[in-house]
Formats: C-alpha cells, sequence, structure tokens
C-alpha cells in the first residue's frame, strides 16, 4: 500500500465517520493546540469552495495539524491557492503526502461562470470576472448524464487540479498525486475521482 492509498483510506474511513454522525474529533482537545504551536505536520493538502456548507475539517473528520487547507470561490487554482499550495508541498514535503481539489454539489461560483457563459457578457465585478475565468474552460463541453450542473463542477475539480501542475514547477516536482473529488451537499458523501496524470 502506498502513501496515498494510507491517505485516502484515512480520508474515506473520515467521511465515513461524517456521514453516519459517528464523529470520534481526533486532535481538538486543548493538548492538541500545545503540541502544535511550534510546528505542522499536516497529511494531505486539501483545496476546497469557501462555500459555508463545505468544511474539509468536518468532512473528513480531522482535527488541529492534520490538513493544510486552502479555501477559495470555485475551489479555483489561482495565483494565491497555489502560491499556499506550493508552500505546504515544499516546506511541509517530509509530511504531505497528497492534493485534494473538492469541489462540491451546489456550487455558486461554478453557477455564476456558467451564468455569465450563457449571457455572453461579463461578469459584474473585474474580481468576479477572474474568478469566472477560471471555470470558464471547465464549461466547454456538455457534461454527460442528468445533472449537467454536477458534470460542470466535477469538470471544474479536474481543471484546477490539473492546472496546479501545468501552472506550478514545485508542485509538478513534488511528485505528489493529485485527485479531484466531488462532495454532495445531503448525503455528505466525498466521491474521489481518477488522479491527475502528469505528461
Amino acid at each position: 500500500m502506498t502513501n496515498w492509498d494510507k491517505v485516502l483510506n484515512r480520508l474515506e474511513e473520515g467521511n465515513a465517520r461524517y456521514k453516519s454522525g459517528n464523529l470520534i474529533h481526533p486532535n481538538q482537545l486543548p493538548e492538541c493546540r500545545e503540541r502544535w504551536i511550534d510546528d505542522q505536520e499536516p497529511w494531505c493538502i486539501v483545496l476546497s469552495c469557501a462555500d459555508s456548507r463545505v468544511t474539509p475539517e468536518m468532512v473528513f473528520d480531522t482535527g488541529i495539524g492534520e490538513l493544510f487547507v486552502v479555501r477559495v470561490a470555485g475551489n479555483i487554482a489561482n495565483a494565491s491557492t497555489i502560491a499556499s499550495i506550493e508552500y505546504a508541498a515544499f516546506k511541509l514535503k517530509k509530511y504531505v503526502k497528497g492534493i485534494v481539489v473538492l469541489g462540491h454539489e451546489g456550487c455558486g461560483a461554478v453557477n455564476a461562470a456558467i451564468d455569465v457563459r450563457d449571457a455572453g457578457n461579463a461578469a459584474s465585478s473585474p474580481a468576479l470576472q477572474h474568478l469566472v475565468g477560471h471555470i470558464m474552460p471547465a464549461l466547454q463541453k456538455t457534461p454527460s448524464g442528468k445533472n449537467k450542473k454536477a458534470g460542470y463542477v466535477r469538470a471544474n475539480a479536474r481543471l484546477a487540479a490539473a492546472d496546479l501542475i501545468a501552472r506550478s514547477k514545485i508542485i509538478q516536482d513534488s511528485k505528489l498525486p493529485i485527485v479531484p473529488a466531488y462532495y454532495r451537499l445531503k448525503s455528505g458523501d466525498v466521491e474521489f475521482l481518477s488522479e491527475i496524470k502528469r505528461g
């Protein structure tokens, strides 16, 4: 079993606890805060949407010092999120074993990008245009299946994961597995998609 397989199992086990409500809330006691004052040892990086309903530490039933979480609307790979992930991939490479890009059901940023595309206009502000501009390539093809918006969210998670590799030599050289995923709001289930292959 590879290091990534162990991490994936840990994430899946935590998500199963979250879905069932049998949470153990690891590493959340006062002594855990004391332990991590001078250092941190996260075993996974998560690029997640900023949506208040999607909290990776809860979704995977983890605690202090376990996940290095970067959150931005639409879980996009822009300069700031890439820089944050580069820090973890390089400075914490002794501990980090993989990267998850977590898209989710009902993503407002993806919906905003769909609206801008369908209207054929620019977004209402330069900042929002920057955001939806990162998502637009994921909307170029109509996804298969009945739920088109879910298909676009999955495509956007895959796009962001591929962008992390394409736009960062540090992340490319880290050799860390990068796996997009899809979170369902109602069930709490995380669906892990296929690992992004390097060229």
